[in-house]
């Protein structure tokens, strides 16, 4: 069973696809860490785009002020860039998956650059106040323009584990990174003891599990310079994290039950568990 565990790193991702920005305290709302993936770039016909087909994205170091109002974005090789950010103009149509959404767009200088960092016409799209989406899973929530739910989980033995399948086939340990977990827990002996918390409280906020993370190509592009790098970690994980439903899994997404302040060297406190869904 899983042993004392704390809260190791806290990541948010305030441009969905982008670098994540560490935090050593942060506000877990409704629909996540704060700010969390509440800006989204787009094509010009309004469809998300993802690392899938734009490895670049990960190049791209935004900045965001406490309050929302602010950004600056950073990357490679061009002057960064200073956003006044708009939450209130009338939002138009974006798609992500196929699902239809809403998303206020932040105007054309912002546009002009990220087209410039992207090599293809890009916009960015800031999630507008009533986005109302509800997530899937074991316990439903809501979230902005992540993948699907909240929070992402990943502890340090699950990625120790994967290390030590990785050198059996002679390939090279991996940063925690290429998974872009919100939350890293240390202290869980057992790997993937994420699949089985089925409620837990972190700081003053308290989380209801959802459903495995299933991955895809992203976790091939190596993040601080945006390069596809080869089959793995896919490769190795689908020697032994292959789920029921298909695909390979590693960490665990959940939904919020209570938000409140969370703290790196915050005890990760278990309240229920379950089986793996594996």
């Amino acid at each position: 069973m899983a042993g004392n565990a704390t809260v190791a790193e806290l990541t948010y991702y305030p441009i969905k696809g982008c670098a994540g920005v560490s935090a050593g305290t942060a506000e877990l709302t409704p629909a996540g860490l704060a700010h969390d993936r509440s800006f989204m770039v787009t094509g010009a016909d309004g469809v998300f785009r993802s690392q899938r087909r734009d490895p670049l994205l990960a190049v791209i170091r935004p900045d965001i002020s406490p309050d929302g109002t602010r950004m600056a974005l950073r990357a490679p090789g061009i002057e960064e860039l200073f956003v006044e950010v708009d939450a209130s103009s009338a939002p138009r149509d974006v798609e992500m998956f196929k699902t239809p959404y809403r998303g206020i767009d932040q105007g054309d200088a912002v546009a002009g650059w990220l087209s410039e960092v992207l090599g293809a016409p890009s916009r960015l799209v800031r999630v507008p106040e009533d986005h109302g989406r509800v997530t899937d899973g074991l316990t439903p929530g809501t979230s902005g323009y992540a993948d699907s739910c909240a929070v992402h989980i990943v502890s340090r033995s699950s990625l120790e584990l994967l290390h030590a399948r990785l050198a059996e086939q002679g390939a090279a340990a991996l940063p925690m990174d290429r998974f872009r977990p919100n939350v890293v827990v240390d202290g869980w002996d057992e790997p993937h003891s994420e699949d089985r918390v089925r409620q837990v409280r972190l700081g003053d906020a308290e989380l209801g599990y959802a459903k495995l993370a299933v991955r895809c190509a992203v976790t091939t592009v190596e993040q601080s310079s945006g390069a596809r790098t080869g089959p793995e970690p896919l490769r190795t994980l689908a020697g032994y994290r292959r789920a029921a439903g298909g695909g390979v899994v590693f960490g665990a997404k959940f939904a919020v039950l209570r938000p409140g302040k969370v703290s790196v060297g915050d005890e990760v406190a278990v309240s229920a568990w379950g089986e793996s869904e594996r």
